[in-house]
């Protein structure tokens, strides 16, 4: 059996909680018993504002870390303090959208957690306390952002993977979601950035850290992690680049993993 590991990096979404933002007791319990044993690091693709009530809900120690924005900010919990952030300037992107996807929906996050959106996403996409404020296309982006969000309900998932390779998308990063959504972020950045980056608070390797996640943008935190474990519902290229797969969110996948050391 592997070591026990010293830290812990879990996704939200698909991961502790389903898609109607229910999570189990079994999970809460078990994250909550590992948390009183090592840092448990939250790492997301959702904004501060809609990952604090999550962290909230588990009990995270206060002064722990969580990672949003797929590694563009690293916070303090809870009094969201910023660690470390990466911002780039998205509007060429944003130009080559409109070209190849007229009809798509744009959203980037503000500092305070407020998101600016070129038209209303559809209920619950960017959280069911999400602060959203409409303006135009030349509004979106006057000064740089953690990242810049495409939706297009309209669409498909695979439509999305040929819309990033028509976009030509060079000098960001970027991960295609479970639906017709991209997510494009600055050059080099991913979960794994934000968690070198709580990791080294700790003085931890990351040899000893167990990720779990459920999708693309996970792949690069489950290969960085000592221990990556994908969630059974996860798409073959992520489960491929894990070490192991659970069980999926409904079957309470994480407590499975957890209850093995903790």
């Amino acid at each position: 059996m592997r070591a026990k590991p010293t830290a812990v990096a879990l996704d939200i979404d698909g991961t502790l909680i389903d898609h109607d933002e229910g999570m189990s007791p079994a999970v809460l319990d078990a994250v909550r018993r590992t948390a009183a044993q090592v840092p448990v690091i939250l790492a997301t693709g959702r904004a501060w504002s809609t990952t604090r009530p999550v962290a909230e809900r588990l009990g995270l120690p206060t002064g722990g870390f969580v990672v949003c924005s797929n590694g563009a900010r690293t916070m303090r919990f809870p009094d969201g303090e910023v660690v470390d952030e990466r911002t780039f300037d998205p509007s060429t992107v944003i130009t080559s959208v409109r070209k190849y996807a007229p009809n798509a929906r744009m959203a980037v996050e503000e500092s305070d957690g407020t998101y600016l959106v070129t038209a209303p996403f559809p209920d619950g996409d960017l959280g069911r306390e999400a602060r959203i404020r409409v303006v135009g296309d030349d509004e979106l982006a006057p000064q740089p952002v953690t990242r810049l969000i495409i939706r297009d309900p309209d669409q498909s998932e695979s439509d999305f993977v040929h819309l990033a390779e028509r976009l030509g998308l060079h000098g960001v990063s970027y991960f295609v979601g479970w639906t017709a959504w991209l997510d494009i972020a600055p050059e080099g950045v991913d979960k794994s950035t934000g968690l070198k980056v709580a990791l080294a608070q700790y003085d931890l390797e990351p040899s000893g850290l167990l990720a779990i996640g459920d999708g693309r943008n996970d792949i690069e935190m489950l290969t960085y992690a000592g221990l990556g474990i994908a969630m059974g519902s996860a798409p073959d290229e992520v489960k491929s680049a894990a070490d192991e797969v659970t069980k999926s969110v409904q079957d309470d996948g994480v407590a499975t993993i957890l209850n093995r050391w903790f």
